[in-house]
């Protein structure tokens, strides 16, 4: 396994495609209304916050979380990946791991239930996505 054996189209169109998903998961047509209530965001704070900072940090993780699930469906899957596979070994990952993960911060924050459903709902779909991207052109 080595870098080189990396579809790194796959890879970034996997990272875009968490930018997709949230403009519709925290859109005001989803969840962006409840998710700014349970944080106690107001529209000034969404507003002022630094939006180059936030989008170019969050591209770059969703870059790193991308290349690392190529490199692992390379190590789980070494004759290939499929689309089916690769959506079933997101999903796996965004469940068990993931969700769980948050759930465990979130229990420590003293945050809601809802935060957690947000947050975790749409990183299960992202990894689902992602998955299904890497998996299918792998």
């Amino acid at each position: 396994m080595e870098l080189s054996d990396i579809n790194f189209l796959a890879v970034i169109v996997a990272a875009l495609s968490a930018f997709a998903i949230g403009s519709v998961w925290y859109s005001p047509l989803m969840f962006s209304k409840s998710w700014q209530n349970v944080l106690g965001l107001s529209e000034d704070d969404i507003k002022d916050a630094n939006m180059f900072l936030i989008f170019g940090t969050s591209f770059v993780l969703m870059l790193i979380m991308a290349i690392g699930l190529s490199l692992l469906f390379l190590v789980l899957n070494p004759n290939g990946s499929t689309l089916i596979l690769g959506l079933k070994q997101g999903l796996f990952i965004g469940v068990f791991f993931i969700s769980t993960s948050y759930g465990v911060n979130i229990l420590y924050q003293r945050k809601s239930f809802k935060l957690w459903a947000i947050d975790s709902g749409y990183q299960v779909l992202l990894l689902g996505l992602m998955g299904t991207i890497i998996g299918a052109w792998q």
